[in-house]
């Protein structure tokens, strides 16, 4: 199973608005995306629920789970992306992020 560890850059962790960019980004593979802080249970990245669940404040080392599948490398590289920058900036330069 592939898998990528990333620090969390979001200066808030993984509260609403990172949580809602990752699971849209997520949602949006053609993998299914685990994401697990230490030896705690993996959880679907797709899911708003889940990932909050998580409680993964910043600096955090979190580590991404994707299937053996097709995509899957890529997958992984674009959420351990997302995950790394700071999504709390103003504006951040984040690949298909949008306000809302």
């Amino acid at each position: 199973m592939p898998q990528r560890t990333v620090i969390i850059g979001s200066s808030q962790g993984l509260h609403a608005r990172p949580a809602k960019l990752l699971v849209e980004a997520a949602a949006r593979q053609p993998v299914q995306v685990l994401l697990s802080i230490g030896d705690g249970r993996p959880v679907r990245a797709d899911s708003m629920l889940s990932v909050l669940s998580l409680g993964a404040v910043a600096g955090s080392t979190v580590t991404l789970h994707a299937e053996d599948a097709d995509g899957a490398e890529r997958a992984l590289e674009e959420l351990a992306t997302l995950i790394a920058a700071d999504l709390d900036a103003p504006d951040p330069a984040v690949p298909g992020a949008t306000d809302a």
